[in-house]
């Protein structure tokens, strides 16, 4: 039972590989046959040598002596040259269905939902991108060339040894399997420490980007001696590494001689007594000798080239698994295309969210409907879910069927880029890309120009900020936009989605990092745009104040509703969070007033 499950389970994988090199059959196919003509030019040039030798016996004529040379050299150069096409046909095969697999990757990663990102983690997603992308390269190209070169030399070298004789042939190559023993032995060994080697450089480069990104929490808490050991620490691992490495290899490769040397004087003691007793010419032995020396490297290569197989297969696997999973979030069928925009009314019933592995609601049937061009709050406690429905709406996580409604539409049912053009979300971490601060602003639209991004700033309360950099609209947003400040990155952000005509915005906690002044004036800014339905969710109550209505969210469940004035009067979930949100601002008051007297006082 075991075994039948192992062979198919093998011939899985070698109809994967296949499946890989279809597309490129062809050219694989000229380089198979590019390799047979090699092999069988490298058994001929011994023949002629073999040849050459024997008419040398009966007489030197130094016509006969160059002509023959220069054939030689023809037929060296022809297999040279011959080797070389075959080398750049399958490399260049491998190194294709290098850069297909690794774009099915990143086309494949951006229809997955993002839970699966964080819950996989972005490093092993990387490192299929990369590590296991590469030995794929190898099993398809170095793999395939060297086990094929291999076959074909033993097929048409070992005939042609055998023809001249078949004992001293059997002598000669009777130390291949501990050539072949000793390579795997070692081989396997070198494979570990390279892979160790590998993750050593891996987490010495990990160590570098996270300090490079944190430098300064290093300065802030004064770590410069601590970063600087953990990095001694690494970057000695990575030298032990790369030793022990180099110690292997150190040791096999003269051992591999050693074995070679010893085979090939063993043939040379045994058919010099051949040689003697006239069972053999000295242009066979020669001949003989130059096979032997031809095999010696592709089996010495077959060790590492069964490791190199064998990892290749473990990479294309994980490879597979990723190409080969359904995203959790995607179209339906066939989905409802918004051929124009919508109005944007917004209405969930019994909206219910459960998240994975998990028997908590996180949202317990919610219901309530947004007008089109309502501002809309929705306040709560920390962990009452309001992140969660600012996904929903996104549908950036699943959504049960007929709960949310756009317009009147269930989302699962809408096209996914239909909704997304339709619903811009802006998150409190919004990510700025590496680049202009306008191409950050135009991201969703990289073709809107210098006015529209202008327009947009202006909307989120950016643009004064804009004009007090030297380079403007031109000036590059570091890393995670580090060079601005979090006020900065989140008006960029809010920016960005104001520059979209999106019908409909969701605020989620967007507005964090801004003062409270700054974050009314962009309300206003955005209720002028009578257009859009606004979906506000925050910890700022002042900010919510000011909204058409709030929605109250507690343990996952919508427990009042109202504006302002009316939760405020009812002694409920609302008017006890605006209690303790002014509790809170009149104890900052008194400390910043205590802090300023002191002051105050140390300088009188």
């Amino acid at each position: 039972m075991n075994h039948q499950s192992d062979k198919r389970k093998i011939g899985f994988r070698l109809d994967l590989i296949w499946e890989y090199l279809r597309p490129h059959r062809k050219k694989v196919l000229l380089g198979a046959l590019a390799l047979v003509v090699v092999n069988i030019l490298s058994v001929t040039i011994p023949m002629e040598v073999r040849r050459v030798i024997e008419n040398l016996e009966e007489g030197f004529q130094l016509k006969d002596v160059l002509n023959q040379a220069w054939w030689i050299i023809i037929l060296a150069s022809t297999m040279a040259g011959v080797r070389l096409l075959s080398r750049q046909i399958v490399f260049g095969v491998g190194r294709q269905v290098e850069v297909e697999v690794r774009q099915k990757l990143f086309d494949q990663m951006l229809k997955q939902e993002p839970g699966w990102v964080q819950s996989l983690g972005s490093g092993e997603v990387i490192s299929r991108a990369t590590s296991d992308v590469e030995n794929i390269r190898r099993l398809l190209g170095f793999s395939i060339l060297s086990l094929t070169n291999t076959f074909l030399a033993y097929s048409f070298t070992l005939p042609a040894m055998l023809a001249i004789d078949p004992w001293l042939t059997g002598a000669a190559i009777s130390l291949y399997p501990v050539m072949l023993g000793t390579v795997g032995l070692f081989g396997g060994r070198m494979v570990r420490q390279r892979r160790r080697q590998q993750q050593s450089l891996s987490r010495l480069s990990e160590l570098i980007q996270e300090d490079l990104s944190g430098i300064s929490a290093i300065k802030i808490y004064g770590q410069e001696n601590s970063e600087q050991k953990a990095f001694s620490k690494r970057n000695t691992e990575y030298r032990n590494a790369a030793i022990n490495v180099a110690r292997t290899a150190s040791t096999l490769f003269p051992l591999l001689q050693g074995i070679s040397s010893i085979s090939l004087l063993l043939l040379i003691a045994l058919g010099s007594t051949k040689l003697q007793q006239g069972g053999l010419s000295i242009g066979e032995l020669i001949a003989l000798i130059l096979y032997v020396e031809r095999l010696v490297f592709p089996t010495a290569l077959l060790g590492f080239t069964l490791n190199t197989f064998q990892v290749g297969q473990v990479s294309l696997e994980r490879v597979e698994e990723l190409l080969k999973r359904n995203p959790a979030i995607k179209n339906v069928k066939q989905p409802i295309s918004l051929t124009k925009q919508i109005k944007g009314y917004v209405e969930a019933r019994q909206l219910t969210i459960k998240y994975p592995d998990s028997d908590r609601e996180v949202l317990s049937k919610v219901s309530f409907s947004i007008k089109p061009g309502e501002l809309v709050a929705v306040v709560g406690p920390v962990g009452c879910g309001k992140t969660t429905l600012a996904r929903t709406l996104g549908r950036t996580l699943e959504v049960p069927d007929n709960q949310l409604f756009l317009d009147g539409n269930d989302i699962n049912q809408l096209k996914l880029n239909d909704l997304r053009e339709n619903v811009a979300i802006v998150p409190q971490e919004g990510y700025l890309f590496t680049s202009t601060l306008a191409n950050n602003l135009r991201y969703g639209d990289p073709s809107a120009s210098i006015e529209k991004v202008e327009e947009s700033a202006k909307q989120a309360y950016l643009i004064d900020d804009v004009k007090g950099f030297p380079d403007g609209f031109n000036t590059l947003v570091g890393e995670r936009g580090i060079t601005l400040s979090g006020g900065q990155r989140q008006r960029t952000a809010l920016g960005r989605a104001l520059l979209i005509p999106s019908p409909v915005i969701v605020l989620d906690d967007a507005l964090a990092s801004v003062d409270n002044k700054t974050a009314a004036g962009i309300l206003e800014s955005i209720r002028t745009q009578r257009n859009r339905t606004v979906i506000m969710i925050s910890h700022q109550l002042s900010a919510a104040a000011a909204c058409d209505r709030i929605l109250v969210l507690e343990n996952g469940k919508l427990v009042e509703e109202g504006n302002h004035n009316q939760l405020i009067m009812k002694d409920g979930a609302y008017s006890r969070l605006w209690e303790r949100e002014k509790a809170v601002e009149q104890l900052d008051t008194v400390i910043s007033r205590k802090v300023g007297l002191e002051n105050d006082s140390q300088k009188g």
